[in-house]
């Protein structure tokens, strides 16, 4: 049985023996997290994991326990200039307005198909459902999964060249494999759709489909010239973002997880959520700190506006990780 002991606690009683312990491992050439700089956001995630691996430790967690829950735009991959999967919407809407420019019904269609993204983006959420639901709709979820994946392997993001698929985090991605070393089971909880994750989950973070959540849109079975399928109809069934991400959590996981990763306000009532459970808990905070080597943002904008979060970090005993000082390097090779 677990100790209900605070993050801020246990990492405050446990911090300095085991930044020793990690100096001696890294030194010895195990260190799990080697695109981390040394400090403490590295040893705390170090100590929080040795704490709750150890099985004469009070603070001991059995692996069915060991659920970690990570969002996904800023947090394991870039979401600047926009979430990556509005690009995606858009390169599509510009496709299909082509071939039928009777879908533009509306100014913010419109001005997406004409690459006005700020024209696009004035619509807010509501605007952005709008694009998506005429740009994914009419597809198999096989389908859409199979033209999302080819996208994002492909197309190049406007402001790095890079592909999509490439522009994912080494630190993040060395802690998912840390964590599931340790015997985590690692999740993705994004407000993002969940097929377009889950087409690029496995490669990107080896994370298979059954552990992503994510917003969900209608889904229609049905059967054609006797094969059966499933197509996106648009709309959106569940908004896995804010207040919505701890509801996705027990729909589709069922258990509180006890290791939390965010980015955004967006973020907040998933780190609160977790944090607030019985026994070790770790909340963490990706922020934005590096406009040379990625970008530089948190209270101001359109897309992973950190304010609340940010604020509210060192009451909660949340950890915020600052890209520019924590991260040796960023992207994954």
């Amino acid at each position: 049985m677990t100790l209900a002991i605070p993050h801020r606690a246990l990492v405050a009683s446990i911090a300095i023996a085991t930044a020793t312990l990690h100096s001696v491992s890294a030194f010895a050439g195990n260190d799990p997290l080697p695109s981390w700089n040394e400090g403490e956001a590295k040893a705390s995630i170090i100590a929080f994991v040795e704490s709750v691996i150890d099985p004469a430790a009070p603070t001991y967690v059995p692996e069915a326990a060991r659920i970690a829950v990570f969002d996904n735009d800023g947090t394991l991959w870039s979401e600047q200039p926009a979430y990556f999967q509005a690009l995606y919407a858009l390169d599509r809407l510009k496709e299909k307005a082509k071939a039928d420019p009777s879908i533009l019904t509306s100014d913010t269609l419109k001005a997406a198909a004409a690459g006005d993204m700020k024209g696009a983006m004035a619509g807010g959420e509501k605007g952005l459902l709008e694009i998506v639901n005429v740009s994914h709709s009419g597809l198999s979820v096989d389908d859409f999964k199979a033209d999302a994946h080819e996208w994002l392997t492909t197309a190049k993001h406007p402001t790095t060249g890079m592909t999509f698929a490439t522009m994912t985090y080494q630190p993040m991605n060395e802690l998912l494999r840390y964590l599931r070393d340790e015997g985590f089971t690692t999740y993705i909880v994004s407000g993002g759709g969940v097929d377009f994750i889950r087409a690029i989950a496995p490669e990107a973070y080896n994370i298979p489909v059954h552990q992503v959540v994510g917003s969900e849109g209608t889904t229609k079975y049905v059967v054609s010239d006797g094969v059966p399928s499933l197509m996106k109809e648009g709309g959106l069934s569940f908004l896995d973002d804010k207040v919505g991400k701890p509801v996705g959590i027990e729909r589709f996981i069922g258990v509180r997880p006890i290791f939390a990763a965010g980015n955004s306000d967006g973020d907040y009532q998933m780190l609160e959520y977790v944090t607030a459970g019985e026994g070790p808990r770790f909340g963490l905070i990706v922020h934005h700190t590096d406009a040379e080597r990625e970008f530089a943002y948190d209270r101001e904008g359109h897309i992973g506006v950190l304010n609340q979060a940010l604020d509210d970090a060192a009451k909660e005993g949340w950890l915020v990780v600052d890209m520019k000082k924590d991260w040796a390097t960023i992207w994954t090779d």
